[in-house]
C-alpha cells in the first residue's frame, strides 16, 4: 500500500528535510508542499492523503486549530520545535511528535507507529516487504528477495548481505538484520554470521557449509545450531 502525504510547515528547509528522510522509504508518495493551513485544506478537499507532516507555529492558522477544524483528519505526524504542545498533540490522536530537529532514526520510529494495512517496519536503513528485502547500498534502495540471501557477515560498522550471484553491503549492526529476518529461515551461527537455513549444505564441527563458503559457529552459538539441525 501506498502512502499519500503532505507536508504542512512554513519553513522551506523543514520541506527538504522531511522529504529527504521521506524518499530514503519506500511506499511514500508526496501529494503536496503545503505552506500554510489553508493551502493544506484546499489539498485535502482535492486529494487523498494519508499521511500529514504538520507543523505547529504557522501564518493564519496554527497547526492544532487547522487540526481541531478537520471533520475526518488524515493520520498527522508534529513536527515543531516546540515541545510544550506534545500533550495537547496526544489528546488529539497523532501519531508521534517529532521535536526539531530530529534524526532520520527518530523520523524512522515515527512512521513505524503507524497502524495502516500493509505498512511495513522500517529498521533503519534496512525495509522488509513481503519475501522481500530493501537494502538501501550507496544511497539508494536494492530490493533483494529473501531466498537468494546465503548469509550476512558482520564487517566493522558495515553488513555484508551474501547472495546467490553478488553481494551487497550496507552501513548497518547485524543485530539490526537479525530482527528484519524471519527467524524461522535464518540463524545466528556466530557472533558475525547469520545463515540462511535453506542454504546450507552441511554442518561438521565448528563450521556451516554454504555452497563455496566454510562459515564458522561461534562456541555461544554451537549448541543451539546443533540442536535445531540435530536429527
Amino acid at each position: 500500500m501506498m502512502i499519500n502525504y503532505i507536508i504542512v510547515d512554513d519553513e522551506h528547509i523543514a520541506h527538504d528535510i522531511v522529504k529527504g528522510y521521506c524518499d530514503a522509504l519506500p511506499n511514500l508518495i508526496l501529494i503536496q508542499h503545503c505552506y500554510d493551513a489553508i493551502e493544506a485544506m484546499e489539498c485535502l478537499r482535492n486529494h487523498r492523503v494519508d499521511l500529514v507532516f504538520l507543523d505547529l507555529n504557522m501564518p493564519k492558522l496554527k497547526g492544532f486549530a487547522f487540526l481541531k477544524s478537520l471533520p475526518n483528519p488524515p493520520k498527522v505526524i508534529v513536527t515543531s520545535a516546540y515541545q510544550e504542545y506534545a500533550l495537547e498533540g496526544y489528546e488529539l490522536n497523532i501519531v508521534d511528535y517529532l521535536l526539531k530537529p530530529f534524526s532520520f532514526e527518530r523520523f524512522v520510529k515515527a512512521i513505524n507507529k503507524l497502524e495502516m494495512p500493509a505498512v511495513p517496519k522500517v529498521v533503519s536503513s534496512i525495509k522488509m516487504e513481503e519475501e522481500r528485502l530493501f537494502l538501501r547500498s550507496n544511497k539508494k534502495h536494492v530490493q533483494v528477495k529473501l531466498n537468494d540471501i546465503l548469509f550476512v557477515e558482520s564487517t566493522g560498522n558495515y553488513i555484508k548481505i551474501v547472495l546467490v550471484d553478488h553481494e551487497i553491503q550496507v552501513r548497518e549492526k547485524i543485530s539490526e538484520i537479525i530482527k528484519t529476518l524471519p527467524e524461522n529461515d535464518f540463524i545466528q551461527v556466530h557472533k558475525s554470521f547469520v545463515v540462511a537455513k535453506g542454504h546450507i549444505n552441511t554442518i561438521e564441527g565448528n563450521r556451516v557449509m554454504i555452497n563455496d563458503f566454510t562459515i564458522p559457529i561461534g562456541k555461544t552459538f554451537k549448541h543451539h545450531v546443533n540442536t535445531l539441525f540435530r536429527g
